[in-house]
């Protein structure tokens, strides 16, 4: 259910708890426990013509699946770029329309405005809601996970040894080395399909997929990882009742 009343949230509060907090309550995801040996790749600020086209090509190459946190207006703007990203595979999630970076303490019309406009941007393209969530810059407080997760939005953040900063062109070395040696299994790696300037993120991806092909990984898309986590957990249950 996307929609959600404002008597529901009245009790929604301004402060920020902390990681451990929210990963035990379950409403918001940094990374994904998991015994398989799975990442999942993501990609803020796009659709871009330029950028997200050419990151496409290097992971159809490798077969990747990942998952591309887009902005509303610009899916609104490049729509059969989107549509490449779900016709290839891919997984397309909320980053709000405008790319809003919420200032504390975060407004409920205002999310809910930004997160409705870019699910119904979402649902042109791909004829049904995104389940996932992504706030510009990881802002958030409990007013913003109250209103994503009662849309049906769950919060997704990133690993933190995994911000490859990509944003601000640090080169493709240091990017590709930041995953490949921090590489750990449920990993989400924070990328960004939309760069100011010259974009060195698919020049990265072509060093770091085969390298960390080579280390036996896979790349799937976040829902994928959380529905790989549930599985395992529920078969870890199975084996404790016997």
């Amino acid at each position: 259910m996307l929609m959600v009343s404002w008597s529901s949230l009245a009790l929604a509060r301004s402060d920020v708890k902390n990681r451990q907090y929210h990963e035990q309550k379950g409403d918001i995801i940094w990374e994904v426990p998991t015994k398989q040996k799975v990442i999942a790749l993501t990609f803020d600020d796009g659709p871009d013509p330029t950028d997200t086209a050419k990151i496409l090509d290097v992971l159809q190459e490798y077969n990747a699946k990942c998952t591309f946190f887009a902005i509303g207006k610009k899916i609104a703007a490049y729509p059969e770029i989107a549509s490449r990203v779900i016709s290839e595979g891919h997984e397309l999630a909320n980053h709000t329309y405008n790319h809003v970076y919420f200032k504390r303490p975060i407004s409920v019309e205002q999310a809910m405005k930004e997160l409705k406009q870019t699910e119904d941007e979402i649902v042109k393209v791909t004829g049904r809601h995104s389940s996932l969530f992504r706030p510009p810059g990881g802002m958030y407080d409990e007013t913003l996970v109250n209103v994503s997760n009662r849309m049906g939005l769950k919060p997704v953040l990133w690993s933190w040894h995994q911000d490859t900063r990509d944003w601000n062109r640090p080169g493709v070395w240091k990017i590709s080395n930041k995953v490949i040696k921090n590489a750990h299994n449920g990993d989400i790696v924070l990328f960004h399909d939309y760069v100011h300037g010259q974009s060195q993120t698919h020049e990265a991806l072509q060093i770091i997929l085969p390298a960390l092909e080579k280390q036996g990984y896979r790349f799937i898309t976040v829902s994928e990882l959380i529905g790989l986590s549930v599985s395992e957990k529920a078969g870890d249950s199975r084996q404790l009742a016997y």
